[in-house]
């Protein structure tokens, strides 16, 4: 919505696909750590086997981390340096554990209920709920989301409603950009 309005955006859960494609150093890495059994037969990363893996083990979670985070950061600052635009939205969906963090201006929460963000996981990715809980376990609190906002969205309502707040921000974020 918010490049809808002319924001440029940098999305890191699109990052964090390319830098598993086919070919790219970091498939390669996690293939090493994790096995075959990480991949499809076209040579694709199975993202099913991989977080079945990563969610039952912390550690395991921390090893693909540190392969794909170093490679996310770094992809993040080269697009944001060659971004032109009244302003930058950096969307990182696990920013609380980020050090992209220190990297932004502001902050902006996009948040719904527990239950919502529980149905919308188990919808997306038809997950069970066993490991959809184990998923949103890994992950910061909503307190501690909201915690480190400067602005929130409630994403709880209607598309209607989530469109005028962003409408709103926008304009809010253009008075902020320097002249």
């Amino acid at each position: 919505m918010f490049a809808e309005l002319g924001a440029v955006v940098i999305d890191t859960d699109v990052i964090a696909r390319e830098v598993v494609m086919p070919g790219q150093p970091g498939l390669n890495e996690v293939r090493q750590a994790f096995g075959e059994s990480v991949t499809n037969d076209d040579g694709t990363l199975d993202r099913i086997a991989l977080r079945q893996l990563v969610f039952a083990d912390g550690d395991r979670r921390k090893q693909l981390e540190a392969i794909l985070h170093p490679r996310i950061r770094e992809e993040t600052y080269r697009q944001a340096d060659a971004a032109c635009g009244d302003y930058l939205l950096v969307v990182v969906p696990l920013l609380a554990e980020s050090p992209l963090k220190s990297f932004v201006n502001r902050i902006l929460v996009v948040d719904c209920s527990e239950d919502t963000q529980m149905s919308r996981l188990l919808a997306r990715d038809a997950e069970s709920e066993d490991r959809a809980r184990r998923i949103l376990a890994a992950q910061s609190s909503r307190e501690e989301r909201l915690a480190i906002a400067d602005d929130v969205i409630n994403n709880d309502g209607s598309l209607d409603a989530t469109r005028s707040q962003v409408a709103a921000l926008h304009n809010y974020y253009l008075t902020l950009c320097p002249s």
